[in-house]
């Protein structure tokens, strides 16, 4: 990445934006605009910042992942093609030190610090094709739809508990919006598949992920999600540190010498999935089966076993899109 020297670290809310401008880390007073969240306030952000004599261009605008609210900030440099880069924020608050007291306005100085002693481990952030937002979009409406109904049906679980005469009315209306629900699920359901289906690139991906064992729709559909099609991340080591599935030690000096263990950080949603997919890979797959089977008798604890499970899945899936072609399983051509 291009190395910068002037960044602005930039404190998003949902109706405005706090920038901090730092030409150089030891500067004790960075310049500071307040800013409305949309995109006219964005651009009086560029015309104040040319106003200092600092081209535009040279600038890495930094900030935190804070979803949706940092979406007017991420197209409009993107449209005129400044860099940028999002950044988890534990990442920011674990790298400050002990801080005391709290403002918007010196948390855009903190972030603005960050980046500037960061730069060189800074990746620049892009924003997703549109078939992918909106992949997500769908994805996340549908996690709504199964919550909800899951919440509703579970005053199922008062009958026989409390008098009939009670719940009557109360579990025909439940009744009622699962209904609606599950006919709105399924519309999701098939507006996923049909946009699936008419992008070549996701379709391709789609069909050669799904073709491992153990991986199915929803993990697929997750996997490419997260993955930006499967563009944001080098190897499969990198996933799986990501999802939560790779090992660390925990060692110091001569006395402490703990297990290998995997991070609480993790994407908890991904990790889920992939865990029901060890789960079936061990009971439809023969080659995974054996080797579970084996680990097993061996001594190895089984969640370990599971665990290691998710990594080969995960390293099937990278192995299927670098290459090109579906997984083959080749423990059933073996003599």
């Amino acid at each position: 990445m291009k190395k910068f020297t002037i960044v602005a670290g930039i404190d998003v809310s949902k109706l405005k934006l706090d920038v901090s401008i730092l030409v150089e880390a030891g500067q004790k007073h960075p310049h500071y605009f307040l800013i409305e969240n949309n995109r006219k306030g964005i651009l009086k952000l560029f015309g104040a910042i040319e106003k200092l004599g600092i081209s535009l261009k040279e600038v890495l605008f930094c900030f935190e992942h804070t979803g949706i609210y940092t979406m007017h900030l991420c197209s409009t440099l993107q449209e005129f093609d400044y860099a940028y880069s999002m950044v988890p924020a534990i990442e920011i608050k674990r790298s400050v030190g002990l801080i005391r007291g709290k403002s918007d306005k010196a948390d855009s100085r903190t972030i603005a610090l960050y980046a500037i002693t960061h730069t060189h481990k800074l990746n620049l952030t892009a924003l997703p094709e549109r078939a992918l937002m909106k992949l997500k979009l769908l994805l996340v409406e549908k996690q709504k739809h199964k919550k909800a109904i899951l919440s509703l049906s579970s005053t199922d679980e008062q009958i026989g508990f409390m008098p009939k005469e009670l719940l009557k009315d109360i579990l025909v209306v439940n009744q009622q919006s699962i209904k609606k629900l599950k006919k709105s699920l399924k519309a999701i359901d098939e507006m996923i598949t049909e946009l699936v289906n008419s992008h070549g690139e996701l379709k391709e991906k789609f069909d050669l992920v799904c073709s491992v064992p153990g991986i199915g729709r929803e993990t697929a559909l997750y996997l490419i999600m997260y993955t930006k099609n499967f563009t944001c991340f080098d190897n499969w080591r990198q996933m799986a540190c990501y999802a939560g599935i790779a090992p660390f030690g925990y060692s110091s000096g001569s006395s402490i010498k703990g297990r290998s263990k995997v991070s609480m950080i993790a994407n908890r949603k991904l990790k889920s999935l992939l865990t029901l997919g060890a789960l079936a890979a061990i009971r439809h797959d023969k080659q995974i089966k054996d080797y579970y089977q084996r680990k097993v008798e061996e001594g190895k604890n089984k969640m370990l076993v599971i665990n290691a499970v998710r990594c080969k899945m995960i390293s099937r899936a990278f192995a299927v899109i670098n290459r090109g072609n579906p997984f083959i399983d080749t423990f059933k051509f073996a003599a």
